[in-house]
């Protein structure tokens, strides 16, 4: 079989470098990808179908909505630090992160979010880091409690705690993966 030009131009080639900034923002774009198929039950497994529509009223619905969001976030950022883990230097890392969470925030604001209320989010966003990473540290069934008490209260099943953690391997451990062939190099 013979390929042609124009077949070597579709095939996605991944980068072999990427800059703080450029991670930053192809984790952000990632993030929200994830988010809204999670929210629209794209490719949720059927144990965490409606998870958004659990809570009559708007606010919780809300709640759930942001936590889902730090959710996939912690995610992603779990697998960008996994990838680089002593194949880059510690701040280079930061700084990547830190372009995703701007990035986030921004978008955010783009979409309706005042900004005042950026700081009692990003508060939010500290706190549950922490308990991921306490948790998965521990192992991904407790991961998976934290996150469903966080999006659910205590009144998930264990097969939404059960999918939850698997859903945090199956966004981390291919980025990781992916980000592992590419070299992150100063701007």
């Amino acid at each position: 079989m013979h390929s042609t030009l124009t077949d070597d131009l579709r095939e996605f080639h991944a980068p072999q470098t990427m800059t703080p900034g450029e991670l930053g923002d192809s984790l952000a774009r990632l993030v929200w990808e994830s988010f809204s198929d999670f929210l629209a039950n794209d490719d949720v497994d059927s144990s965490l179908e409606g998870v958004d529509k659990l809570y009559d009223d708007d606010a919780a619905s809300s709640r759930t909505a942001e936590e889902a969001l730090i959710f996939f976030m912690w995610a992603h950022t779990r697998g960008a630090q996994l990838a680089f883990l002593g194949r880059a230097p510690d701040e280079r890392i930061r700084q990547g992160l830190d372009a995703l969470h701007s990035a986030v925030f921004e978008d955010m604001v783009e979409n309706g979010t005042p900004k005042s209320q950026l700081p009692f989010f990003e508060k939010r966003v500290v706190a549950r880091y922490a308990e991921y990473h306490q948790a998965s540290s521990e192992s991904d069934a407790k991961l998976g409690q934290v996150v469903s008490r966080r999006l659910l209260g205590d009144s998930a099943r264990e097969s939404v705690q059960e999918a939850l953690s698997e859903r945090a391997v199956a966004v981390a451990n291919p980025l990781r993966d992916f980000l592992e062939e590419v070299e992150l190099v100063d701007a």
